[in-house]
This record gives C-alpha cells, sequence and structure tokens, in this order.
C-alpha cells in the first residue's frame, strides 16, 4: 500500500513558469598526485546520445517486468508490429516491481509501435534511450608547477559522438595546443578542516544511522579507506563491482573516508552504485533501475557528480522527482562550463535538487563553475537562480584508486563536498520525525551560506557553505516555508546582477523575477490564496505595481512565484527607490493520519530603483522569441571551428551567452529590454531599435506585416544580425555515432536564414548560403567573421561595406578552399521615405563577435557604429562604406531546412501539418490589488542576517473540517520505498490509543473498587502495543 502521498504536479507547471515564465558537461578537473608523479590538468566531457530503435517506455505504476513486457507485447501484436525485442535488464528488474520497460524496435515498425503505446492512459511517456560517455583529456604539468612543452590526451572511454569531418581529439574550451595551463599548488589542508567538519565531530556526530548511495564508477570493498560500505551494486553490463577508473573511489572518499584524507561522514552507511563502465559508458535505463534501487533501500542522502544540459531526458527527470518525493536528499554537481552564463546542467538546475558550484581555494568562484539563470523557462520567460550553494572544488584532496591521496578540482568534487557536509548534518537529526528532507536541508545550507565577495547571485546562488552554522539551523529546525532569494533589493550590486543593473521606468517591459518556494513542511502543498502585494506608503510604494504568479502546487518539496513589477504611470519623472513586501502562505497535510494541515507564510521584501522614462533612442528591444536552442532539438552552435562544443545550448539571452554586449550597451547609456512575445505585442512607438540577434526560429506573417509598418510608419529602427546556413555543411557536421549508428542532423544553420529573408523581403535584403570567415578592418578597428552569410541581394542606394574572406562552407565540405574573395557582408539602409516618421535598417551577416559562448574578437565597436547611424543616419567616418545600384548576384537564396523535425520544437509551425499556427494572444499581467502599508519591513535586514531566515513570520498548525487545504488529488502517485514491501496494517493514531487505553483502565479500576474485588494479576488488563503511525 502506499505509506507516502504525494502528489505528481504536471511537467509544465513545475518544469517552465510562464513567467520569468549529445549533452555536454565539462569539467576542468585539475589533478595533483602526493606521490612523485607528474600533475595532470583534466577536461571530463559528459556526451549523450539518443539511440534509434530503442525507447523506454514508462508507466504510471509499478508491476512486474514480466506483466508490463507482456502487456507491451499484446499491445504491439494487436497494432500489426511484429519486429521487436526487450533490452537487458538486470537481476534488480526481475525481483522487483519497476515501472519501465526499453523495447527495441526495427526502423520500419517503428512509428507504429511508438503511436501504438503512446495511445493507451497506462504509459506515461514512450522516450528514445540515451547513451551517456564520459571522456577525459589531460595536459601534463610537471610537479613544480613549470609547463612541460608537449601535449598529450589519452580518452576514458571507447567511443564517442564526432563530426564526421573531423576525427581529431577535442579540446577543452579555452585551452589550446599553444596555450598552456599554470599549476596551482596543492591544498594539503583536509577539506573537512576547511569547513570545520571536527566540531561536529566533537559532539559525536560523523554520520551514523544515514544511508548516503554514490553514482558513479563504482569502489573496491578493500579499499583501505572505508569502515561502512553497505550495499555494492553494480547495474552495467560489465562483470564487477570495483572502480577500475578511480572517479568513484574519489568522490566516495570526500564523503566517507575515514583514513588519510578524511571524509565528512565516515560512519555513515555507504552504498555503491556502479552506473559507469570502465569506458565511462551509461544509459538511461541504467539509471532508472538504480534509482528504483535507491528508493528501495531508502537512501537519504544520494550524490550525482555528472549532469549535461539535456533538461528534457524525461524519464530521468521524472525519477529525480520521484526521488526527492521519497525524500531523498540529491546533491548534484551544477556543471563546469563557466565562467560563460546560462550554462547550468541538470539535474543540479532542478528546484529539488541541490546544485552545487566551486570555490577556488581563496573563496573566490571558481573561472570553470557553471553560471545562471536557468534556461527551461526561455524564451516566454525568465529563469531561476542556481546555483544554490557554493563550495570548494578546486585542489580538493580524496582518496585514490588503490590507496593514498589525490587531488582533483571540478564541481563534480564541489559536489560531494556538499553531498559529505549534508550527510554529517542529517546524522544530527536522522531520527526526529519531520525534520530530515529534501527542503529542510536547502533551507539548512541555504538560509547560513556566507555571501561571496564581488560575485553575483547566478555565480553564487545563496553563498558559500557554513557547516556549523547549517547544524545550528538543522537542530532547532520548525517546518516552514521559505524563498529563494529570500529579499528582492533590485539596488544592490553586483550581488542582485543583472536585475541591479537596470532601473524601471514607466513604459518598460515588467522586470521578472522567478522566486522558488521551498516547503519544509511536505512534499506537497499549495498556497493558500495568491500572495498578497503590500507597497510601502513610506517607500514610494505606490509607484510599482506588481504581478504574482505561482505553480499550481509546490511538489516535490518546492514550487515557484513568479514576481513581475512594473512602473505606474505616476513614476514617469520621478527618480529614487520604492518599496514593499509580498506575502506568501503555503499549506500542506502533515503525512500521518491525524487529518492536521500546517500552514506557513514567508515575506519577500522588495525594493527597486525608478528613473524618468529615457529618451526613445536610448531603449533597444531585444528579441528573445525567436531564439532556439538545445534541447529539444540539434541546433548547431554559430562558429563552425568550435568542433568540441557543437550544441547551441546557453538560452541566446542577453543576461547568458550575450552578456558582454549587455554590459557594454549599458556602459554606454542604452537601456536593454527583452520581448519573449511575437512583434504583435509590443509597441514601436517606445523604442528607437529593435534588435535581432542569432535567431532560429520562424516568423508569423502578421510579426513581418507589423515590423514593416513599425518600420516604415513609427519609427522604429531594425538591427539584424544573422549567422551560417547552408544545407550541404549542415549535411556535413551532422554527428554519427559509433555506438548507436544514429546520425545527428542539425535542425538549422547557426541562423535560420530562409526566415531572415523572408523577414527582410520588405526592404529588398536577401543573404546567400554561402559560409564566410576571416578578419577585416575597418578604419582603426578590426574584427573576425567567423562563421558568416553574405548579402545576395541589395537593394539601391545601400549602404554596403565588403571584406575579402575565405569561403568556409567549401573548407568544410571539400577539405580546402579557393582564394579569398570580397563580399558585402554589412548593408545600411538610410528612412525608406525620406520622412521623419522612418526608421532604418541595417543588418550584418555574422553574430559570433558579440556572443559570449566562443567569441574570438568583440565587434562592439561595430555595434555602437550602428546604434549611432540608426538613431541620427550618420555613417562615421571610419566606415569604408560604398552606395550600391541594386546587386543580385547570381547565388541562389538559401534552401529551407534540411529535415521536417523543426516544427516539433516550433511555437510558429505546426508539428503535425508544419502550416503556420494561428498567432498568439498577446500576455497581460493581472496586477496584484495593493494592499498600502505604513510600517516597514527593510530589506537591509534580510541582507544583514546570518540566523534563521527572517521570512519565518508563522508556522501554525490546525485541523480543518473541510477539503479547503488539501492539495487536490492526483491519479498518478510516485511510489515510495514501502510500495515495493508487503502493505502492512494502518496503525491507529497514538494519542487515541493512549487515551482509550486510560479511559479503559480507569473505567476497570472503577468497577472492582464498587464490587469489593481485589484484582489479581490474570486480571489486570493488558496494555496493547502501540505503533507509530508510518510516515
Amino acid at each position: 500500500m502506499w505509506c507516502l502521498v504525494v502528489l505528481t504536479l504536471a511537467i509544465s507547471a513545475i518544469r517552465s513558469p510562464p513567467v520569468g515564465s549529445s549533452s555536454v558537461e565539462r569539467e576542468c578537473l585539475d589533478l595533483r598526485a602526493f606521490q612523485n608523479t607528474s600533475s595532470l590538468t583534466l577536461n571530463v566531457d559528459f556526451q549523450s546520445s539518443t539511440i534509434q530503435g530503442e525507447v523506454i517506455v514508462t508507466f504510471r505504476g509499478y508491476h512486474r517486468l514480466e506483466a508490463l513486457e507482456g502487456y507491451v507485447s499484446q499491445r504491439l501484436a494487436a497494432s500489426g508490429v511484429g519486429a521487436f525485442q526487450f533490452g537487458e535488464r538486470g537481476a534488480f528488474a526481475h525481483r522487483h516491481p519497476t515501472d519501465f520497460v526499453v523495447v527495441k524496435v526495427g526502423n520500419d515498425s517503428a512509428g507504429a509501435a511508438l503511436s501504438a503505446l503512446r495511445r493507451h492512459t497506462l504509459v506515461k511517456s514512450v522516450v528514445l534511450e540515451r547513451m551517456l560517455t564520459r571522456s577525459l583529456l589531460s595536459t601534463s604539468l610537471d610537479r613544480d608547477g613549470g609547463e612541460v612543452d608537449d601535449v598529450w590526451s589519452s580518452k576514458w572511454m571507447s567511443r564517442q559522438p564526432r563530426d564526421v569531418q573531423d576525427e581529431s581529439v577535442a579540446r577543452p574550451r579555452n585551452v589550446g595546443p599553444n596555450r598552456r595551463l599554470k599549476a596551482a599548488l596543492p591544498l594539503r589542508q583536509q577539506i573537512t578542516n576547511a569547513l570545520h567538519a571536527e566540531e561536529l565531530w566533537a559532539k559525536g556526530l560523523k554520520g551514523q544511522g544515514v544511508r548516503v548511495a554514490v553514482f558513479d564508477t563504482g569502489l573496491a570493498e578493500s579499499h583501505p579507506h572505508f569502515q561502512n560500505i553497505r550495499d555494492r551494486t553494480n547495474w552495467t553490463t560489465e562483470q564487477t563491482l570495483d572502480d577500475g577508473v578511480g572517479h568513484g573511489t574519489f568522490v566516495a572518499g570526500i564523503i566517507s573516508s575515514s583514513r588519510e584524507c578524511f571524509g565528512f561522514a565516515p560512519l555513515a552507511d555507504l552504498y555503491i552504485f556502479r552506473v559507469f563502465t570502465n569506458n565511462q559508458v551509461s544509459y538511461t535505463s541504467w539509471f532508472l533501475d538504480a534509482f528504483n534501487y535507491a528508493i528501495l533501500k531508502k537512501i537519504h542522502v544520494l550524490n550525482l557528480s555528472i549532469g549535461g544540459p539535456d533538461f528534457m531526458d524525461q524519464p530521468f527527470v521524472d525519477k529525480v522527482w520521484e526521488l526527492t518525493a521519497n525524500s531523498v536528499i540529491l546533491v548534484s554537481a551544477i556543471g563546469n562550463d563557466g565562467p560563460l552564463y546560462g550554462t547550468l546542467n541538470n539535474p543540479a538546475d532542478q528546484m529539488d535538487v541541490i546544485g552545487v558550484g566551486g570555490l577556488t581555494q581563496d573563496g573566490s568562484i571558481a573561472k570553470f563553475s557553471s553560471r545562471g539563470m536557468t534556461t527551461w523557462e526561455l524564451p516566454a520567460g525568465y529563469g531561476r537562480v542556481k546555483p544554490d550553494v557554493v563550495t570548494y572544488g578546486t585542489e580538493v584532496r580524496g582518496s585514490n584508486l588503490k590507496g593514498g591521496c589525490r587531488s582533483l578540482s571540478g564541481t563534480s568534487v564541489a559536489s560531494p563536498v556538499v553531498a559529505g557536509a549534508v550527510t554529517l548534518l542529517a546524522s544530527a537529526v536522522v531520527d526526529q520525525p519531520g525534520v530530515l528532507n529534501p527542503a529542510s536541508m536547502k533551507q539548512a545550507i541555504m538560509s547560513t551560506a556566507s555571501r561571496v565577495a564581488s560575485s553575483n547571485i547566478f555565480e553564487q546562488g545563496a553563498g558559500k557553505l557554513e557547516l556549523w552554522k547549517a547544524y545550528q539551523f538543522l537542530v532547532n529546525y520548525k517546518p516552514h516555508i521559505s524563498l529563494s532569494p529570500r529579499y528582492l533589493d533590485l539596488t544592490e550590486c553586483p550581488y542582485m546582477w543583472p536585475f541591479c543593473s537596470q532601473p524601471l521606468y514607466v513604459g518598460a517591459q515588467p522586470m521578472t523575477v522567478n522566486v522558488t518556494v521551498l516547503n519544509g513542511m511536505a512534499v506537497s502543498g499549495r498556497f493558500l490564496g495568491q500572495p498578497t502585494w503590500h507597497p510601502l506608503s513610506t517607500g514610494n510604494g505606490d509607484l510599482i505595481k506588481v504581478s504574482l504568479e505561482t505553480s499550481d502546487v509546490l511538489w516535490p518539496w518546492a514550487g515557484y512565484v513568479a514576481v513581475s513589477i512594473a512602473a505606474q504611470p505616476a513614476a514617469a519623472n520621478f527618480e529614487g527607490t520604492a518599496e514593499g513586501y509580498v506575502i506568501v502562505t503555503v499549506v500542506s497535510d502533515i503525512a500521518d493520519s491525524s487529518g492536521s494541515t500546517l500552514m506557513s507564510n514567508a515575506t519577500l521584501p522588495i525594493k527597486v530603483r525608478l528613473v524618468p522614462t529615457p529618451p526613445r533612442h536610448k531603449r533597444i528591444l531585444w528579441d528573445q522569441f525567436h531564439n532556439l536552442g538545445y534541447p529539444p532539438g540539434y541546433f548547431p552552435r554559430d562558429n563552425l571551428r568550435m568542433k568540441t562544443d557543437p550544441l547551441d545550448w546557453n538560452g541566446d539571452h542577453i543576461h547568458t551567452n550575450f552578456r558582454p554586449l549587455y554590459d557594454h550597451l549599458r556602459t554606454n547609456g542604452y537601456y536593454v529590454e527583452v520581448l519573449g512575445a511575437p512583434f504583435t505585442c509590443f509597441d514601436a512607438s517606445q523604442y528607437g531599435t529593435l534588435m535581432i540577434v542569432d535567431p532560429e526560429e520562424e516568423f508569423f506573417q502578421d510579426e513581418i506585416a507589423k515590423l514593416r509598418n513599425d518600420v516604415l510608419h513609427n519609427g522604429l529602427s531594425l538591427m539584424v544580425l544573422a549567422d551560417w546556413y547552408n544545407t550541404s555543411v549542415m549535411r556535413r557536421i551532422q554527428f554519427f555515432d559509433e555506438n548507436t549508428k544514429q546520425w545527428w542532423i542539425p535542425d538549422t544553420g547557426g541562423s535560420n536564414i530562409p526566415a531572415v529573408n523572408r523577414l527582410l523581403q520588405p526592404w529588398s535584403l536577401a543573404f546567400g548560403d554561402r559560409v564566410w570567415e576571416g578578419e577585416f578592418s575597418m578604419g582603426h578597428h578590426s574584427t573576425y567573421v567567423a562563421s558568416g552569410s553574405s548579402f545576395v541581394y541589395l537593394p539601391d542606394q545601400a549602404l554596403t561595406f565588403s571584406a575579402s574572406l575565405k569561403n568556409q562552407g567549401e573548407e568544410v565540405l571539400a577539405g580546402s578552399t579557393s582564394a579569398k574573395e570580397t563580399v558585402p557582408i554589412l548593408a545600411l539602409l538610410p528612412r525608406a521615405d525620406g520622412g521623419s516618421s522612418s526608421g532604418r535598417v541595417v543588418a550584418y551577416g555574422d553574430s559570433n563577435c558579440v556572443d559570449g559562448s566562443h567569441m574570438q574578437r568583440d565587434c562592439f565597436w561595430l555595434v555602437d557604429h550602428l546604434l549611432r547611424f540608426l538613431i541620427s543616419g550618420t555613417v562615421p567616418v571610419d566606415m569604408t562604406l560604398k552606395p550600391v545600384t541594386g546587386v543580385q548576384q547570381p547565388t541562389p537564396q538559401p534552401l529551407d531546412r534540411l529535415t521536417g523535425r523543426f516544427a516539433q520544437y516550433s511555437k510558429v509551425l505546426s508539428s503535425s501539418t508544419h502550416a503556420p499556427l494561428p498567432l498568439p494572444a498577446c500576455r497581460n499581467h493581472t496586477w496584484a490589488t495593493p494592499r498600502p502599508l505604513n510600517h516597514s519591513i527593510t530589506v537591509s535586514s534580510y541582507v544583514l542576517e546570518d540566523e534563521q531566515p527572517k521570512n519565518v513570520d508563522s508556522v501554525k498548525k490546525h485541523r480543518h473540517s473541510t477539503d479547503e487545504f488539501a492539495p487536490p488529488p492526483d491519479p498518478h502517485v510516485p511510489p515510495t520505498a514501502d510500495d515495493y514491501s508487503l502493505p502492512r496494517v494502518r496503525q491507529p493514531p497514538l494519542a487515541a490509543v493512549a487515551l482509550l487505553v486510560i479511559a479503559f483502565v480507569l473505567f476497570v479500576f472503577v468497577i472492582m473498587r464498587c464490587c469489593c474485588v481485589r484484582p489479581t494479576s490474570r486480571n489486570i488488563p493488558r496494555k496493547p502495543t502501540l505503533g507509530l503511525p508510518r510516515r
């Protein structure tokens, strides 16, 4: 029977807040052996690929594997699919109930098979199996930190997806063959000393009673560093439980080593899950089986030192939710793709998971540590704050493969540091009912974290882990809700970047912050009504308005409030700050039979800076709606030279990979706003320039018509920065997976040039399909075209700039290129009608020079020149432009995309017919009714406090007679560990049994006294055994 009732949330409700709303993890590991060996700087790549013809069928409940396979066989046979077989599963899947099967079907019958299975209500999802591989690249450094001339590499895996035209070994980002790394001095201090674990050890806490799982490459049972290896399981196809690589041994040592290089919790019960082979290969189905076993074993803490950008691997993400719903505290590395923003890895980017970033030895943010925001919500909304906390991840000592110690660096090192600390903390409260759960642990370590100086919230989250303060918080814990971030002071820089980097003003797009709500009361909860907005009359709170949108429920352990803030019309000429606060109330059922509900509220102080509305020409609108990226499709990188990082997965947002451009524009006095809706949803009279940079999405015909009218009649200027597009090159750069024999074909080029040409058609502008590369100079400036396009159509009297470039597409296709050609790559169009009501248009064939992902040389100076032309019509003197009398080159316009898969990811095209969808309605904010107050809750009190967060205003327990506060029932409740065991008779409440027993004893005593009968021992009623109700 179900002993833990959890509420399943629809995927869209939890994953993607509607507002505000080959996976690759790069781990630059710095390895330092303490014997007489060379030091190595290691780079670990995680790559995942789908397997053609092999699918994971996930069901809504748990059954025997044989029963599920029989069901699938019947469904496929009834649909006329005969050529299929089931994937091999380990012994666990045959001994215990499971919720999925792996089916291999032929390509000819794959469509019918998938359709037959997806139609049934018992089937939750049908997705392709994924293979995860991990490889190692290294640069040799001598022991004393000097440089070694030769650079060598070795691989940790036998095969990996490759670019078909280039079989060379990939190099880590920012580490080229002519660039050498400086060796850092080893950190000989124990990591446990750095976080003062000895203070908890002195209290007798060493992890005892806590079950901690390590998902990695295994561990030898005879390793001398470990005392309590309770269980070792192998989920791979290799017939061994031992670690043949060393990564799993190191991670386990950080958590639980008892010798030499000490771990945090040496007395914890260690459960080793071998989910990677010695060749560093794993599969989604291996993880799913291992996760099910972890639920069965009632694991308390689970470390996952892997990850990747694919937050749409649905079975994996669903199983992570199920783990945390069963009170498993999951700790995961945030990724090593820094310092670029928008590089968070999954599952660390999930609300219910503790996502860990890395610090250097001196306590600053490590360069390799990935940065926020989360990109699930893009392009329509705004991402959430991650990582959650940061800790030491550079030169950390841990257990070596066969004994002794070594040092590693990376967020996959920082993750077990936090997992070990969490295990140690858990041992202090593991026996206290209602205290230990994923939300309470996140609250403990986030509420007590210390601020990292000169770093923003998307780099450090709550800050640096403080073990002792977290312990004090946890031992005094009372279930409540908390918020992350716990205040919104949008004037506090640099911590509140990017929100603090630009003030609000009348007419601006609302500023949205997604606030995570952690619910320490129960796995599921719901908001009690809508959050309320309380402007401070003493703090100009009436000059701003607030929109508050919430997740439908809080599950598992978390939800969100999307806070959108805009200036009231009365603030048109005001300059200063405005303050107020939001109150959020959550209710949750108690996980027992008492029929009670816990209620808690939290306060979110808000402070913003207001300025008079800037002049129109200083206001830039950034088009976010037409950006697409990985996942879900294969959207390739804009720079074809970057063979080792082929996917466009950083969000293409001004606060992620385009942050350098954003900072430059703000420094030069421009105000940049983000449009996450079609062009039909903004007032062109408010803005001087619309910037369309590297678009992959199609354009609605109504958008094209409105944009033409806005430029011709409403004075809006247009800047387009495109990229490459060539169907032959797209075929050439497709991935071929040697293991799965599957091709990954790009769904578009660097930009969707056919769609861009349709947008520019009213101005007789069109890009061609040849790909160009090379340097050029303009006046005293120079820049580099990485993989760009040139014009094949230009209107009369356009001002153009031509550059001598080489044909990169020819090099990709033929392996060599001919002599350079002079081609037009920049076009400036003066006002079409010469009147003051008309705007101007500029277009450039490459956006790599403003994209921080792989920028080789910026062209911000060019953006400045183009904006000056759009604003005033003035051409800077150092721009050598030539007027043309119409150009129509014989090169045809680019063909449309190669595959029909693009429509599956498009917001403009129908996935079934590929025809345009109806234009979506513009989103209108519902502004909260203000409830003004005269007293003030200052933001500063939230900034300075290090104790338990002040946002716990009240925690109330009450009994309800109706279902007013009960979360809505869900027919698909994830299982708990107890679902694998025999059902137990539900015990009555302890208090009720005790009262009945006392009443019965008193009754017997009175009867005996009245009857003057002296009771004997056999007359005394035996007190029944009282059992505590199960959680």
